[in-house]
């Protein structure tokens, strides 16, 4: 049978049930499967089963195929073989998603994506699909930051090697960048996993050392020594963005990149720094010490010289103890009990939150021999303490059991209180403590999850001396998993934006007392040339002034009607 003519006769069937076929066999070969390459199967497949059966059909059951039908063939089989590429395409681009959250395990899948997108014009495609399956199964409330930063993470090393250009990456993680913008908590995320002591993909980036020289954020020059090898950047690519920013950045420069400075890391980092050290019980600085030397590779000497005057503090101050307890004539031995302290240079620490705490009488004598002590040893300098930071280390002597305990200032002065009077109101140990109510009440939480304190009525509470079955074992274990996750004692990040942002207030009010009303856009440009002056420079992007000015008009300090802001009429 000439294979032209039975072409004509049943070319659409014969296409249509060898297409389903192949659907079938792919979908059935790779399914759920991406630790194996499958192209070079496929393509054996191909030839030896449905080439082999169209040759079969057209050689009229003989061995020998006639020449016209052979090149009819080849030519019939170059269109199948698209076709199975195309279906391949397809299948695997579905399934990209779980493709990068199981990468590096996946490679050769990618590898196999990678392949076929050069014989295939679907790249526009799989931008599309993997865009919204991002989206819908990534970057909604119900998955934790945690698991969307390991996605992302996975999602820049998979694209890598599917486009080394890194347009497709570009193009594909927009959605996801803008989501972690969002999420207040991602850079302290990002900033723990750099400096996280168990497994993590970031901290092994970090110790590997590979910076990008895009990572300053200045314009990247063409690499024009290796011009040979050279390739143009893909249709799609953005003609604004350097061809080899977009090459080289690795992943933590593109985890930077998502805030558009490494400004807000270095300061998020610095406040991690200060909770580090000031929530451990010693002075040991030697993991900090080797985190910060490789974060000074990736961000300057200049720019981490703040944590190493925190590191060197820590460290003299564990010189400065040592001496005073080991010098006789400097009076800590008239301590009932060892008393430590953390000496800070408070200009290079992040602010602390102010809160209020009395300490008991004796534990302010304590702190007063320290002083003492110190100012003995230091001539003209003293001490000025913050009551609410540090920790204590105390035995809990009860009627039948000793519990010991590490916790903060503000839970020890409460417990210590119940010695002199066994029940409580929050407004009475508010009053003796000079905690606030409702930071009050929290803390004694605490200690009713240890089975210590009873709240007997509402906003009363008594000292549990013996404990029933339930409680009688407390672990100790928990109780320091609970001491973890107290509040921080830095101020956040967002308060000390919200700190810098007041500066410009008192411009704006002098510009709308005299002006009257002023549009969003004079108000920006007269800061940018009036209030961003000098060393204590603030910057403010147009939409964050835009934030805080909706924000005082809710307050009622501003009106705004027409586009234009004004001050009230007093």
């Amino acid at each position: 049978m000439e294979f032209d003519l039975l072409e004509r006769i049943a070319g659409d069937i014969l296409t249509s049930l060898i297409h389903e076929r192949i659907e079938t066999h792919v979908q059935e070969t790779c399914k759920g499967s991406f630790d194996t390459s499958y192209i070079d199967s496929l393509e054996s497949w191909l030839k030896t089963v449905v080439v082999g059966w169209l040759s079969h059909i057209y050689g009229r059951n003989n061995s020998i195929v006639p020449e016209n039908s052979q090149k009819t063939i080849k030519k019939f089989e170059q269109k199948l073989s698209h076709l199975l590429y195309e279906t391949y395409t397809r299948t695997r681009i579905e399934q990209l998603f779980n493709i990068i959250i199981e990468y590096p395990d996946s490679q050769p899948a990618v590898e196999d994506l990678r392949i076929c997108l050069q014989k295939t014009d679907l790249r526009s495609d799989l931008t599309e699909k993997l865009q919204r399956a991002l989206e819908t199964r990534l970057l909604h409330p119900g998955v934790n930051t945690p698991d969307v930063l390991t996605a992302y993470i996975a999602a820049i090393k998979a694209l890598r090697q599917l486009d080394p250009t890194g347009v497709l990456l570009e193009s594909v993680t927009h959605p996801v960048r803008h989501y972690l913008r969002q999420r207040e908590d991602a850079i302290k995320c990002i900033i723990n996993s750099l400096i996280d002591d168990g497994p993590s993909e970031l901290a092994d980036e970090l110790v590997r050392g590979e910076t990008s020289p895009a990572f300053d954020g200045s314009p990247a020059e063409e690499d024009y020594d290796n011009w040979e090898s050279w390739n143009p950047d893909p249709i799609d690519a953005d003609s604004s963005k350097p061809s080899r920013s977009r090459r080289t950045s690795d992943v933590i420069s593109m985890l930077v990149n998502v805030y558009g400075s490494k400004d807000l890391f270095v300061k998020e980092y610095t406040t991690l720094l200060a909770e580090r050290l000031l929530s451990s019980w010693n002075y040991d600085t030697e993991k900090e010490h080797r985190y910060l030397e490789l974060l000074k590779l990736r961000f300057g000497e200049s720019q981490m010289h703040t944590c190493e005057v925190m590191l060197k503090d820590i460290y003299d101050s564990k010189r400065i103890n040592a001496h005073l307890h080991c010098e006789a004539d400097l009076n800590l031995i008239e301590q009932a009990y060892p008393t430590n302290a953390k000496i800070l240079s408070a200009p290079f620490w992040p602010s602390f939150k102010e809160e209020t705490l009395e300490l008991p009488a004796f534990v302010k004598a304590q702190m007063a021999i320290y002083t003492k002590s110190f100012e003995n040893l230091k001539g003209n300098r003293t001490l000025c303490w913050k009551p609410h930071l540090g920790l204590v280390n105390m035995d809990i002597e009860l009627k039948d059991r000793t519990i010991n305990v590490t916790v903060s200032p503000t839970r020890a002065t409460i417990l210590w209180h119940f010695q002199t009077k066994n029940e409580w109101t929050i407004d009475e140990l508010s009053g003796v403590i000079q905690v606030p109510p409702t930071k009050l009440r929290r803390e004694m939480a605490f200690w009713q999850s240890q089975g210590l304190v009873r709240e007997t009525s509402p906003d009363k509470f008594l000292l549990i001396e013996e404990s029933n079955g339930k409680s009688k074992n407390v672990n100790q274990n928990e109780i320091a998993c609970d001491e973890d996750e107290e509040e921080s004692v830095m101020t956040s990040a967002q308060d000390q934006r919200e700190e810098e942002l007041q500066v410009f207030w008192s411009y704006i009010v002098g510009m709308l007392t005299n002006l009257e009303s002023m549009p969003l856009e004079r108000i920006h440009q007269m800061l940018k040339m009036f209030a961003s002056q000098g060393t204590s420079a603030v910057d403010c992007s147009q939409q964050e002034l835009r934030s805080f000015l909706d924000r005082k008009v809710r307050e009622h300090k501003l009106l705004f009607s027409g586009g234009l802001y004004r001050l009230p009429k007093t």
